[in-house]
């Protein structure tokens, strides 16, 4: 008997991929919000592959899927508590001016 691909494991696999690399660089959000979505479609894979665990081949990718959002998550919350910091403190302000500076003079 042929094993069947597990429904929602490579979404979830894809997805905390996407939400390490968008968390680095949109500010943190976007890789929230990719990682709690690929965070809920690794844990739907898990519970169907617990449900019938000889009907289903692909759970290795539903782990690492979740493993991979929740590291997704943890980078997008801590990018933003030191994106907020940084303004509220007005050290984003002071950084966007240099950057600004650095533009103008290699243009």
């Amino acid at each position: 008997m042929e094993r069947e691909k597990l429904p929602h494991s490579q979404s979830a696999l894809i997805l905390g991929i996407v939400s390490i690399f968008t968390a680095c660089c949109c500010y943190g959000i976007i890789g929230i919000i990719i990682g709690i979505i690929g965070y809920i479609q690794a844990k739907k894979a898990i519970d169907i592959n617990e449900n019938n665990p000889d009907k289903y081949d692909g759970i290795n990718n539903a782990k690492t899927g979740k493993t991979t959002s929740i590291i997704g998550i943890v980078i997008g919350v801590i990018l933003m508590i030191v994106y907020i910091y940084m303004i509220q403190s007005g050290q984003y302000q002071i950084m966007m001016e240099e950057y600004q500076e650095i533009l103008e003079q290699n243009m």
